[in-house]
């Protein structure tokens, strides 16, 4: 699989992203960059859905726990669940999923992203990339953008809603044409995994957000 962006670059994306969605800190989140195999599979088992997909994020923590933000429907403030936002995004239930607080000193895990490199790679080049899916640009760029819209819905941001849609993709381009700067909160890779360093007292489980980053 080839490498299209150091490690490092996507360690600081990452921790930008959660700093600019105010996420707990400290925290951990993973990001595991794979291929179309292991996307369709996910797939399939967290959303009922066949083929791969690009990106597909897993939050622990309920949305309702998480700072709010602008055009956020008030019912997932409430903790009600939410919708994916197009034919590609979803959520799955958080039926069985509990909020706690966690001992003292145990940093929460906010999630986990999974990114196909092989999905980054051929949208790029086939002109369908970008946040409206018709763009070409380079494969490393189509990563980062996959790497923060993911990272934005495990920290509660989905597109349901056209309000809320139009935020996250405004914060989506002020993240990518921000410098490349290391943040206070640094990551450090764990195998597969670059886990962040920014969460707060509360932990969850159940909920799977699936998405192609570029929907309309």
């Amino acid at each position: 699989m080839p490498s299209l962006l150091p490690l490092a670059a996507l360690e600081r994306l990452i921790a930008r992203t959660l700093a600019a969605a105010h996420a707990p800190a400290p925290a951990s989140i993973g990001l595991v960059l794979s291929h179309d195999a292991e996307l369709a599979a996910l797939n399939r088992r967290a959303m009922g859905r066949r083929g791969p997909t690009d990106v597909l994020s897993f939050p622990l923590l309920s949305p309702s726990v998480l700072p709010a933000h602008a055009g956020q429907d008030p019912a997932v403030r409430r903790g009600a669940g939410a919708t994916g936002g197009d034919l590609d995004a979803g959520v799955t239930p958080r039926d069985a999923a509990v909020d706690f607080a966690l001992p003292p000193g145990v940093r929460p895990h906010l999630g986990d992203v999974v990114v196909s490199i092989e999905r980054a790679i051929a949208q790029a080049l086939d002109g369908h990339g970008g946040q409206s899916g018709d763009r070409s640009w380079s494969p490393s760029d189509e990563l980062r953008l996959l790497v923060v819209h993911g990272t934005l819905h495990v920290c509660g941001w989905d597109h349901a809603r056209p309000a809320e849609e139009a935020a996250m993709r405004a914060l989506e381009r002020d993240l990518l044409a921000a410098p490349d700067r290391i943040p206070a909160a640094r990551t450090k890779p764990q195998g597969r995994t670059a886990p962040h360093r920014p969460g707060g007292a509360d932990g969850g489980s159940g909920r799977a957000t699936a998405s192609r980053s570029p929907c309309g």
